[in-house]
């Protein structure tokens, strides 16, 4: 059977890479390309807030080629659109016929995904969707993999939380409410170790700094939930080795 060619949406964190994991077993789809968004005015992957080297170091221990697309600090939704949609054709040229992501369920983000590629006549894969997320959290940890907390909403975290490690204690202590995977947004990771890595990537915990937003009219897989004009988040700067 010929694979699809497949690429896959990269954040950096732990669905990312639990979504890959998956998909690399899976017969039907060969993974050519990895795909991350990076703000151009501080190089650092998007919401996330991760240094590009970071995330270039993490792309080659994976082994899969990276494809970066560098938005303004601030993009517009036209802007970030036109970007992606330029990227899109310069896959679809190369004979990409699917997209991967790591979602489990946001509904909107969905219906939101599949019809932006659906106008390049692409087809959507969603590996973990609507996967219990305590299970995905314990299988992630289960199957050796590492992940520290780089951002989180600072209605449910303080300084003390970013920079740490996720372990299976992690789910026992989370504040009532917040999604174990923080799939609505209440905090993003890094993933430096596990199944997919050739080897593991090294770093140190630097500067943490707590940054405030204005809340946009839509908020789909951010930090940014808030039912306030503003929104807080604290960020755990990684720093290579």
């Amino acid at each position: 059977m010929k694979k699809q060619k497949t690429y896959f949406n990269w954040s950096s964190g732990k669905d990312s890479a639990l979504a890959l994991y998956h998909l690399l077993q899976d017969e039907r789809y060969a993974v050519d390309e990895l795909i991350t968004t990076v703000n151009s005015h501080y190089n650092r992957v998007s919401m996330h807030g991760l240094r590009s080297e970071l995330l270039i170091e993490q792309t080659n221990a994976i082994g899969i080629p990276a494809n970066v697309i560098k938005l303004p600090e601030m993009p517009s939704m036209a802007i970030y659109e036109q970007k992606i949609s330029e990227t899109v054709s310069k896959l679809k040229q190369n004979g990409f016929t699917h997209a991967a992501f790591g979602d489990i369920f946001l509904e909107d983000l969905r219906d939101y995904r599949d019809k932006q590629l659906a106008k390049q006549d692409l087809k959507a894969v969603y590996p973990l969707w609507k996967r219990d997320t305590k299970a995905l959290l314990y299988e992630f940890l289960d199957l050796d993999f590492k992940t520290t907390i780089v951002c989180a909403n600072s209605k449910y975290f303080g300084e003390d939380f970013v920079g740490t490690i996720i372990d299976k204690h992690f789910i026992d202590n989370l504040p009532e409410g917040v999604d174990p995977c923080g799939e609505n947004g209440e905090f993003h990771t890094f993933c430096f170790d596990g199944p997919i890595f050739k080897s593991p990537i090294a770093f140190e915990i630097g500067e943490k700094v707590y940054r405030e937003y204005d809340t946009p009219k839509t908020d789909d897989n951010s930090v940014c939930k808030s039912d306030s004009e503003k929104y807080g988040v604290w960020y755990c700067d990684l720093i290579p080795k």
